[in-house]
């Protein structure tokens, strides 16, 4: 790959992961505002998943690029920026573009990476630390001594999840298949077999009194069960309908009715609460807090990572030219942790 030259893969449209398409161009020009990114690591998240099968409720129509995030260096920056911003480590939250070796990114949503961290290991933080942060800490905002259920602790945001709620003193009961339960016993979590054992029943053993929060990626059927199992007090916490991913049919419905189903508990007088928890809210509305908020966060995320709070799990890197190898194994749900992209 020469200097000036760019390599991008797209979807083209609803493809088997073979389908995807890698092409090869011109590296993008930052424009006024911009900086261009040359692209060190991205990833596969579950919302790429959701995209190949047109399942992800908010999507740009085919073909797009994917890539929900990434974290690269400046090697150019525009009108209004400050030059002393090229040769940066930065992450920046795209939704998609990712999937590319050089992006153009404004400027104000790019967050600085610490020393010390490699590209790899600030990727497996960017999408899944955000999340992981803001439903603890800004949504729940724990307290030590508590105890939360979390779905899928062996997952992207699930492992995140986990390690820093225990960095917060909150005890942590996870569900996850039979294999992840003696590295979830090894971090301290109470493991549940979400295949063979009723979890609301398990639950109920672990914490007789209900748990503190639940956070819960999968929807459907199980946040009925997440409502029911909250100690007086507690946060429902929704991030997703991971049950759904293989559904045919409106995309919109199962958020929708989620959100319906949430509004409903909210107006019930039960000393509970719930949120469906979306990353982008605020983002059109208050852009400049939103951004601010961001970069906090991010920085706090990034700032566990180097303390050791969080140890970065790399399941896997891979070439970008290898993308359709790279998301068969994330959807295989045989892997622990993040699979990365790199140039």
């Amino acid at each position: 790959m020469n200097a000036a030259e760019m390599v991008e893969v797209v979807l083209p449209g609803k493809v088997e992961p073979e389908g995807l398409e890698v092409r090869r161009g011109d590296v993008p020009a930052a424009g006024p505002g911009q900086v261009v990114v040359r692209m060190e690591a991205t990833g596969v998240s579950f919302a790429e998943q959701q995209m190949r099968r047109g399942r992800y409720y908010d999507q740009p129509p085919f073909p797009f690029v994917p890539g929900y995030d990434l974290v690269g260096t400046v090697i150019e920056t525009g009108d209004g920026v400050a030059p002393g911003l090229a040769g940066t480590r930065v992450a920046a939250l795209l939704k998609v573009g990712g999937w590319a070796t050089h992006v153009a990114v404004d400027a104000a949503d790019v967050v600085p990476v610490p020393d010390g961290i490699s590209a790899a290991q600030a990727e497996t933080v960017v999408i899944n630390g955000i999340t992981a942060w803001q439903m603890l800490h800004r949504k729940v905002r724990v307290r030590a001594g508590q105890t939360v259920l979390v779905h899928g602790a062996n997952g992207g945001v699930g492992s995140v999840l986990v390690q820093l709620a225990h960095a917060a003193g909150v005890q942590v009961i996870g569900t996850a298949s039979a294999r992840h339960h003696a590295a979830l016993r090894e971090a301290g979590v109470m493991p549940i077999d979400y295949r063979t054992e009723n979890i609301p029943a398990r639950v109920r053993e672990l914490a007789p009194g209900g748990v503190d929060a639940v956070f819960d990626h999968v929807g459907g059927r199980s946040v009925i069960h997440s409502w029911h199992l909250l100690a007086p007090g507690g946060t429902l916490v929704s991030y997703g309908s991971a049950s759904t991913r293989d559904d045919e049919g409106s995309k919109q419905w199962p958020v929708l009715k989620l959100l319906a189903r949430v509004w409903l508990w909210n107006a019930l007088p039960n000393r509970r609460r719930a949120y469906f928890f979306n990353v982008w809210a605020g983002r059109a509305l208050t852009p400049s807090r939103f951004r601010a908020r961001l970069r906090n966060d991010l920085t706090e995320v990034f700032a566990a990572l180097h303390r050791g709070d969080i140890t970065p799990a790399i399941a896997a890197q891979l070439r970008l030219e290898r993308v359709a190898e790279a998301l068969r194994l994330a959807e295989s749900g045989t892997v622990s942790g993040k699979v990365v992209l790199v140039p």
